[in-house]
């Protein structure tokens, strides 16, 4: 039993979506930037503060993963950690005040990551590639946008 990759939109959008991580990531590091950090930090601009569970979910990360990043981020002062005012067990997650100029560079490089995967198309095909994309999560059962914002061109990746 053969089975031709190349006909597989699996393979397209998992090859395209690790090279796209890796551009970022690669982008990111001359300023001491993870692509995990660079998510945390996205997230909860986006977002607002979560608690680590909900991030670690968005994140498709295990939330023990993402404590180890945390640690450290928290230790930048890239996050802070706020009790929750009905639950003091529940801690929220939050852009700490020295994330703003690594949010700065992070959308530089977002910027020039997705100007770099969508050269050669139109505006309108962006649009297609997106519309076609959610089409595709919707139809795997997960929400195509996220819950909080609409999207709009200028906050997307």
């Amino acid at each position: 039993m053969t089975y031709d990759f190349h006909a597989s939109t699996g393979y397209w959008v998992t090859l395209a979506a690790h090279h796209y991580q890796q551009h970022v990531d690669a982008e990111l590091r001359p300023f001491g930037i993870t692509f995990r950090q660079f998510q945390v930090i996205a997230w909860l601009k986006y977002e607002g503060p979560l608690t680590q569970s909900e991030l670690a979910r968005r994140m498709t990360i295990e939330p023990p993963t993402l404590a180890g990043i945390m640690t450290r981020m928290e230790s930048m002062q890239w996050i802070v950690r706020a009790s929750c005012d009905t639950d003091r067990r529940k801690k929220y997650l939050d852009v700490g005040p020295a994330a703003e100029p690594v949010w700065e560079k992070i959308v530089a490089v977002l910027n020039k990551v997705r100007e770099q995967a969508t050269c050669g198309m139109s505006p309108e095909e962006v649009e297609k590639l997106h519309g076609l994309l959610s089409q595709v999560l919707l139809n795997l059962g997960e929400i195509a946008q996220p819950s909080r914002h609409e999207r709009t061109p200028a906050n997307s990746s």
